[in-house]
């Protein structure tokens, strides 16, 4: 058994992976902004690491991990679409992506959905990419 965290693999991962894309980084205003924990005074868009989960899933004695992982994708003001479009790029660029995780190996990789909403005291919208992955320790 490793002793590398799995949910911690799989966000080093997906943060490297999307920051080589020239094309998210312009949904982003230029720079490419995913952070751990939401910023204080950043300007949008940008995103964070929302919720995870991982459930332990042994598989014929393999040490294999289930993942639930949200990325948050803070939108323009007045913008809900700025959002949508880079919460949509990352979820393409994700989809059964061959991410190379510390530790650990990628089973499966897939978007579950793409839900929006919009704050209603201050009236930012953002989008929230639900992913679903498989590892395994290496």
């Amino acid at each position: 058994m490793t002793s590398a965290s799995p949910l911690l693999a799989l966000r080093a991962a997906i943060l490297t992976y999307l920051a080589a894309d020239s094309a998210l980084a312009r949904l982003m205003g230029g720079t490419f902004r995913l952070y751990d924990e939401p910023p204080d005074g950043a300007c949008p868009v940008y995103a964070h690491f929302g919720g995870g989960e991982t459930r332990t899933d042994p598989v014929d004695g393999a040490d294999r991990h289930l993942h639930s992982l949200a990325l948050l994708v803070v939108a323009k003001p007045g913008s809900a679409a700025s959002a949508v479009a880079a919460a949509s790029r990352m979820g393409d660029l994700l989809a059964d992506a061959d991410l190379s995780l510390a530790g650990h190996v990628l089973v499966l990789l897939r978007v579950e959905a793409i839900a929006t909403r919009r704050d209603p005291r201050s009236g930012e919208a953002s989008a929230t990419l639900t992913l679903k992955a498989v590892t395994e320790a290496a």
